[in-house]
């Protein structure tokens, strides 16, 4: 490997281990206000926090997939705009990012993928799965931002990710307008039953 690429890989893979080791801190003890933290909102390590931590509530559960979304679509769009050079025959680093997905699964219990919205998908995977996922396409390709289901014990989050021209040299190579296209972030976890 040359020493561009190589310089590229470990600025990527810091990037990316950065932004999802805040991410899940985040998500994992809740956001601390800032200024001076009170006694009250330091978190100590104790041998509880080895075992699974409660469900969170629905509101809990949609900022939580906000501040994720935030953080995967803005590592997400500096590492692309940044690193990422088709030439140099690096990763995409959207399907970099299947790596942190399948640790947030296994780690977290939170499911994460990339949904197709209204650009051609790069993987069949991305193709909308159920029924939330298709009702999320027609959301997002009206112009919203988000849309959210809560059923069976499961928040669910599709969050748009815009597409620009520089992306849709792939997702959309036989383009004849210059237009932004969406594509789509799922973030689905257990919430707490009431």
């Amino acid at each position: 490997m040359n020493p561009i690429m190589t310089r590229n890989f470990k600025t990527i893979w810091l990037v990316l281990s950065i932004s999802t080791a805040l991410t899940l801190a985040a998500i994992r003890v809740g956001a601390t206000p800032p200024g001076n933290p009170s006694k009250d909102s330091i978190v100590k390590p104790t041998a509880v926090e080895a075992t699974s931590p409660p469900l969170p509530s629905v509101d809990e559960a949609r900022g939580r997939a906000r501040l994720l979304h935030e953080t995967i679509r803005t590592a997400l769009q500096v590492v692309h705009h940044e690193y990422y050079r088709e030439d140099e025959k690096l990763p995409i680093p959207a399907r970099t990012f299947q790596k942190v997905f399948q640790e947030l699964a296994d780690r977290q219990k939170i499911e994460v993928h990339w949904l197709a919205v209204n650009a051609q998908a790069m993987n069949q995977d991305h193709n909308p799965r159920n029924d939330f996922e298709k009702k999320a396409v027609g959301v997002i390709s009206s112009g919203a931002e988000e849309y959210e289901l809560v059923a069976d014990g499961l928040y669910r989050h599709a969050g748009l990710i815009t597409l620009t021209a520089e992306c849709l040299k792939c997702h959309l190579p036989n383009r004849t307008s210059l237009k932004n296209r969406a594509a789509g972030l799922v973030i689905a976890m257990p919430i707490e039953k009431k």
